[in-house]
Formats: C-alpha cells, sequence, structure tokens
C-alpha cells in the first residue's frame, strides 16, 4: 500500500512541488529514505519515529520506504518531517479522512511539537498556485504563511494536533492575516529633521530616494556620513504589495523574518567591511542562501568604509547593481536571486581621513592616498549616480537652534516624484528613472535647448564618458521630477552636473 501527500521545497526564491509517498512492505521493521535527500533529510526518520512515540503514535512492524519526488532534485532541510510523518500516520490508520487537497510543511522535535522552518511563504503561494485547498504549517510560521490570499492556512502546534484536526475530531480553524494595524510602520527614528546642516548632502540623499539611484558619500570621521545614511529608509518611497511579499520570502528563506506577517518596511542592510564575498553576494558550501545584497533587495545597501571591503567582495557588486539580480552556481545547482536596491556608500578622503580638512592637517602621503584609492575600482566607481562631498558641520550649526525638515515631509516629496515615474514606465521594465534604459532616454529624457547646451558644455569641458552622460541625464530626470516638471530644465542639469563631477575634482587633485 501507498500513501502520498504534497509537500514543497524551495529553489532560489520560489517553491516548487514535492511529492511524499510512503509504502509499507513485510520485512524487518527499519525505514528507508530515497529521492536525492540530504543529510538534515535522511536524519528525519529519528526525529519522526521518536515524535510518533511521544506522541502515542506506534508504528506497526514493518518495512516503511519513503520516496521524496521529483527524485532527480537534491531535496534539504527538516521541512520534510510533518509530511513524511503524515504518510505513516495514515499506512498505520491514525488517519482515517483524505488529505489530497492539503499540503505539509513543518520541523518536528522529538516531542511531537513542530518547529519554524524558513521559506514558509514561498511555499505557501506554491500550494495556492497548485489549487490546493489548506496548508498546515507550524504554529509559528501561521502569520508568514496566511498573508496568501485564496488557501486556508492552519497553525498546528504538535502532530496529536494535526491527526485530531485531519479526522475532524476538533474544529481547527484557518489563520486569519494580522491586522495590518499591527505591523504598522512606526515613526522613523532617526529622522532628518535631527540633523545639523548638510543641507547639500540632505538634498543629495533626497534626489538619490525620489529617483532610486546610488550615492557615494565622502568625507573626513565625524562628518556625519552614517547618520546621513542610516536616515535614508526614513524618506524612501512607501513600498507595493507586491514588494513587500518579495522581500518577505527572500528574508523567510534565509531565516532572518524578524516578527510575523509581511515586511513593511525597506529593508536596510549594513554588512561589516570584513563580510566575504559569500556573505555579500549569497552562497555557502550546503545550500545556496541569499547574501546581504538580496536581503536588501528593495531597500538600501550601505557599505560604510568602502575602501576596507575586500576588492573580491565590491566586485561581486557589479552585477547586482547594473541586473537587479544576482545568479549564484554550484556544481549541479544554480540559483537566481532578485536584488533590485540603492547602494549607498562612505568613504574617507584619504587613510588618516583628513585631506582637504581645514581644521586637522593630513599625515598621508601622495602614494597612500593613490593606493587608498585605488581599492575602489573605475567600474564600480562609475555605478554611483551621486557623488557629494560632507564636509565637517561648524559649530555654530551645532549649536543653533534651527531644526531640520522632518522626514515625514521629506517622503511625500519622494513619493510624488516615485508617483510620476510609476505613471511613466507603466508596461515597462523600469520602475523609476535609476533603471531606465538606452531606448527611454530620447522618450522619457525631454530637454529644452538652454538645457541641452548646458549639457554640452559640461560633457566637453569636464571630459565626461558616455556612462557618466547617462548618469547625469537620470539624476537630471529625478531632479525635475521633484520640480514637478516633465521637460529637464538647465537649472535640472547644473545641479546634476554639480553632484556627478564632484568625483572627477576628487580623483583629479588626489590620484
Amino acid at each position: 500500500m501507498v500513501i502520498s501527500c504534497t509537500s514543497f521545497g524551495i529553489h532560489g526564491i520560489d517553491g516548487y512541488k514535492v511529492e511524499v509517498e510512503t509504502a509499507s512492505h513485510n520485512g524487518m521493521p527499519q525505514m528507508d529514505l530515497v529521492g536525492l535527500p540530504d543529510t538534515s533529510v535522511k536524519e528525519s526518520r529519528e526525529r519522526v519515529k521518536s515524535a510518533m512515540k511521544n506522541s502515542g503514535f506506534s508504528l506497526m512492524a514493518a518495512h516503511f520506504v519513503t520516496n521524496l519526488a521529483p527524485a532527480d532534485i537534491k531535496k534539504e532541510g527538516p521541512i520534510y518531517d510533518l509530511p513524511i510523518t503524515v504518510t505513516l500516520l495514515a499506512l498505520n490508520g491514525f488517519i482515517r479522512r483524505p488529505f489530497d487537497d492539503a499540503g505539509f510543511i513543518g520541523e518536528l522535535s522529538l516531542s511531537g511539537d513542530l518547529r519554524r522552518i524558513n521559506g514558509a511563504l514561498p511555499m505557501t503561494i506554491k500550494a495556492r498556485e497548485l489549487g490546493l485547498r489548506r496548508i498546515f504549517v507550524p504554529f509559528a510560521n501561521a502569520n508568514e504563511a496566511a498573508v496568501v490570499d485564496g488557501i486556508e492556512v492552519y497553525a498546528v502546534q504538535n502532530i496529536a494536533q494535526l491527526v485530531a484536526a485531519l479526522n475532524d475530531d476538533i474544529g481547527l480553524e484557518p489563520v486569519m492575516p494580522e491586522n495590518a494595524e499591527r505591523h504598522r510602520v512606526p515613526d522613523f527614528q532617526p529622522d532628518f529633521s535631527q540633523v545639523k546642516g548638510q543641507y547639500e548632502a540632505k538634498r543629495a540623499l533626497e534626489i538619490a530616494a525620489a529617483g532610486g539611484h546610488n550615492i557615494l558619500l565622502i568625507g573626513p570621521p565625524g562628518s556625519g556620513k552614517s547618520m546621513l545614511a542610516k536616515r535614508l529608509p526614513s524618506i524612501l518611497p512607501d513600498m507595493t504589495f507586491d514588494e513587500m511579499i518579495e522581500s518577505t520570502k527572500i528574508h523567510s528563506i534565509a531565516g532572518k523574518l524578524r516578527g510575523d506577517g509581511l515586511i513593511r518596511q525597506r529593508p536596510f542592510r549594513a554588512p561589516h567591511h570584513g563580510v566575504t564575498p559569500v556573505g555579500l553576494g549569497g552562497g555557502g558550501t550546503g545550500s545556496i542562501k541569499p547574501g546581504e545584497v538580496s536581503l536588501a533587495h528593495h531597500g538600501v545597501l550601505f557599505l560604510d568604509e568602502l575602501p576596507e571591503f575586500s576588492r573580491t567582495a565590491l566586485e561581486v557588486l557589479r552585477q547586482p547593481i547594473e541586473n537587479g539580480e544576482i545568479t549564484i552556481s554550484r556544481a549541479g545547482m544554480t540559483c537566481t536571486y532578485p536584488c533590485s536596491i540603492m547602494v549607498v556608500a562612505a568613504m574617507n578622503p584619504c587613510p588618516c581621513g583628513y585631506f582637504g580638512d581645514d581644521t586637522h592637517r593630513c599625515t598621508c602621503t601622495e602614494q597612500s592616498i593613490r593606493r587608498y584609492l585605488g581599492r575602489i575600482s573605475g567600474p564600480l566607481l562609475d555605478r554611483f549616480d551621486i557623488h557629494v562631498e560632507v564636509p565637517p558641520v561648524k559649530f555654530d550649526e551645532l549649536r543653533g537652534d534651527e531644526r531640520g525638515e522632518p522626514s515625514a515631509e521629506i517622503r511625500e516629496r519622494v513619493n510624488s516624484a516615485r508617483e510620476r515615474q510609476r505613471l511613466r514606465f507603466e508596461g515597462s521594465s523600469a520602475t523609476c528613472n535609476a533603471k531606465i534604459n538606452p531606448e527611454q532616454f530620447e522618450r522619457f529624457c525631454l530637454i529644452d535647448s538652454e538645457a541641452e547646451e548646458t549639457l554640452r558644455e559640461a560633457f566637453e569641458h569636464l571630459g565626461m564618458t558616455a556612462r557618466a552622460y547617462d548618469r547625469v541625464l537620470k539624476v537630471a530626470r529625478t531632479i525635475a521630477d521633484l520640480d514637478d516638471s516633465e521637460i529637464i530644465r538647465a537649472r535640472h542639469v547644473l545641479e546634476a552636473v554639480q553632484y556627478r563631477s564632484l568625483d572627477r575634482k576628487y580623483w583629479a587633485r588626489n590620484v
């Protein structure tokens, strides 16, 4: 006799169907697992037997064989404990009613309790796509799975409760999605109103947020680079529901989901400069896991002390920044994770940090400055749309009573600019001005004659590359959106050139 039930696996950020089949045969009492299981899946045998015994369910003396189909895909993790148990319980007569309309995922403790698993959200989405009516998940994953409409999610605390629910001995109610008010995005702290001075840097961050542009902050220690970057999430545009789902799926798979339900605030990831290429881009020796660039999907990746990151780690960023996704290949497996991110980086102007500072003497030699700046490759530097200097804040500004503009007001302008972009790019692959492709320039980056002449002079006198020209035009498009103008004017180009030309003046006098 063969009993089967539906479970799921994870590939990339999506779930796929796994059919769990168990057959019983006459012979020595034992339990075999086939279907390309990894070590953690093979260990399910001991967890399942102990959980069933401690829950009062005794297995008959028989030889059990469990197959995880499709058999040519490697199965990973303890998520198959529950479906294997369900087939064994049915074979032994403990489950009397059919469950072909249900999916099962969950890890078992030796006592029979269910534990939280990674990836419950994408697996629940797959269950709905397959047309299943219900899915049984660990109690700890209930609110995460319940955000999926069109399928009943049942939270199970132990296998005794599951058996009673499947046999209709108890009325287990499906989990309802948590009230959105409970997960309301809190008032942001820290806030831009707390920043003294730094008007140019705050303006540059507003433009970056409005257009999704990558930005590089350059300044001496203590000038406020990290403080400004950490306040950027407070002015980012509101997340759409689809963005919330995508971000939550990635955090769910990585086991980084904090709290229940959806991620409603844009992620802000700030890895230490000692992070490895695998930690930044993703991968691993066993299963492939998303890295920091994917965990920051639809949010911000902040790289403080940019030159201190290893060259190999920084080069990992080139594909994600350009394509919005990263592909990781291992023996017999390839995964692609989305990573549509804003990269915010901060760095000192030299090793000691005080080159060009009027109040401190720089102790660096020309050679050491050259070597320090050389840690960042030209292609990577070219992928920052905005470069802005962050000078030290003056004493009078620190002691002044003037309070900066609150983040809520800045965010209103950012949301307005993003709405213009949403309508402009509707039906295309672009989602913001930073994603404009070359074919869209003539259509969406309309400039008047004065602006064109200004752009020509900047191109010729500053020796811009073609890529720098594209960056200037994209930033000018965002500045025009903040100005509620469909046409790019000369003033918009001038401000965009100011942000782009900053690195040329800086590198020219240092290298």
